[in-house]
């Protein structure tokens, strides 16, 4: 018997796989298919796709020439696979062409074209228009957030409002380097343009901007924190609902694959009741940047705790969470490190955030059973360990943050936009308003000791 094997993503199945499959088969007598998993499409630069594994499974399943199908989930996968499955020849589509010649060495390697006019990029395409997205500010953050919505061919950059005039240097540059976005004079001029914007402003100036949009009609990306007052979360929720526009705060690290799959291991039970939770991130930053420069909404917590509570709110929840506070105040008044200290349910954690002092960048999770230990920047999410009594029982594991991590928050955006569920549990809004709740009690009682 003549075994072949194929992958592919799979998605929205239509015509044009089926045909593949098709020529596949006809190349021999028993055809495997390997479906990659999300996290693999991801990695593959496969932002948007539409079907969770479940129903890419099932379609190809269903289709009449495939023998037996396999998740792929790794790199290196296929040379495991041939020799494990005892292929004779490896199939793919002719975009391809060259770049699995590795294999010729243990099996043969066809390269089958594809039908022309028919792609789950078109189909996506013809059943939703391009996203035309405005951005509201042109700070640090907008480079790295035009190079990663670069990977996303769905959604373009079109405008920017900016209330500084075009001639200081953020928004000449800015500009200048991105010749295609056009700049909106007024908010009302952006809100025409596009049909979802991106708030990329000072941390005071969410709640309004985001408001505005949402009271537009337009979705919503929104820089952390989202706003500092649990009251404005809330509303800027129900608004977004009312609306029927999507939300979404841009903590990067919650829709990272290789954090999602910390969390969902914690939660197993693999070590047992968690009982601490202790996340840390510094970054010695100098007294001239905005982080510094507002006595109201500046400092240490407020730049890094959307990231350091986030940890503790997936595991904890948001019910019965009771905190304290304690800093290192900058003469200026501004907070240069805060530990924030937890309590939920006879649980424990600590979030250490720091502008002017520098300390490891780690994630540790304490349990019953054993710990995890997530290696610095822990934010990224790129290796951690899972440690028990026995010093020798110890599992390590892997994952990809690609680029700046940015393009993962953006692809569920976009997800989101086009009206598919099942990534909203990334990040909730409940968790986003205690985030924004603790950060307004931090704020009150900085403002009454000065």
């Amino acid at each position: 018997m003549k075994k072949v094997i194929t992958y592919g993503v799979f998605d929205m199945f239509h015509e044009g796989h089926r045909r593949l499959l098709e020529r596949a088969k006809a190349l021999g007598d028993y055809l495997i298919v390997g479906v990659a998993t999300d996290q693999y499409a991801y990695h593959r630069g496969k932002y948007c796709v539409v079907d969770p594994v479940e129903t890419r499974l099932q379609n190809v399943r269903s289709c009449p020439y495939v023998d037996a199908v396999i998740l792929e989930d790794r790199d290196g996968q296929k040379v495991e696979d041939v020799a494990k499955y005892g292929i004779d020849t490896f199939a793919i589509g002719d975009d391809w062409y060259g770049k699995f010649d590795f294999l010729r060495s243990a099996c043969e390697v066809v390269y089958l074209p594809r039908t022309p006019g028919i792609s789950s990029s078109l189909l996506r395409e013809g059943r939703y228009p391009e996203l035309r997205m405005g951005m509201i500010g042109c700070g640090r953050i907008a480079d790295r957030f035009m190079h990663e919505l670069g990977y996303l061919r769905e959604i373009q950059m079109v405008s920017l409002y900016h209330p500084s005039p075009d001639s200081s240097e953020s928004v000449r540059r800015f500009l200048s380097r991105y010749t295609y976005v056009a700049k909106a004079r007024t908010l009302e001029k952006l809100f025409d343009q596009v049909d979802a914007v991106y708030v990329a402003s000072p941390h005071g100036s969410h709640y309004g901007y985001v408001k505005a949009a949402l009271e537009a009609g337009k979705h919503v990306l929104c820089e952390k924190p989202l706003c500092l007052s649990a009251r404005q979360a809330e509303e800027l929720f129900a608004l977004a609902e009312q609306s029927g526009c999507v939300l979404m705060e841009a903590i990067k690290t919650a829709y990272c694959p290789g954090f999602l799959n910390l969390i969902s291991l914690a939660k197993s039970g693999v070590i047992g009741d968690i009982c601490d939770v202790e996340s840390c991130f510094t970054r010695l930053t100098p007294k001239n940047r905005r982080e510094w420069d507002d006595p109201d909404c500046a400092g240490s917590l407020v730049e890094f705790g959307s990231y350091t509570l986030l940890p503790i709110l997936k595991l904890y929840g948001t019910e019965d969470l009771r905190w304290s506070f304690q800093s290192v105040t900058d003469p200026s008044g501004v907070d240069s490190y805060t530990k924030v200290l937890l309590e939920s349910g006879g649980r424990l954690a600590s979030a250490k955030c720091g502008l002017g002092v520098k300390s490891m960048g780690e994630l540790l999770i304490c349990g019953t059973r054993g710990f995890i230990h997530v290696d610095a920047p822990w934010w990224k999410t790129t290796t951690f360990s899972i440690h028990r009594e026995d010093p020798a029982d110890v599992q390590h594991f892997a994952y990809e943050f690609l680029g700046d991590g940015l393009r993962y928050e953006i692809g569920d955006f976009l997800y989101r936009v086009r009206g598919y569920a099942g990534r909203d549990h990334k990040l909730l809004p409940s968790e986003s308003i205690k985030a924004a709740e603790i950060m307004e009690d931090f704020l009150r009682r900085r403002a009454r000791d000065r």
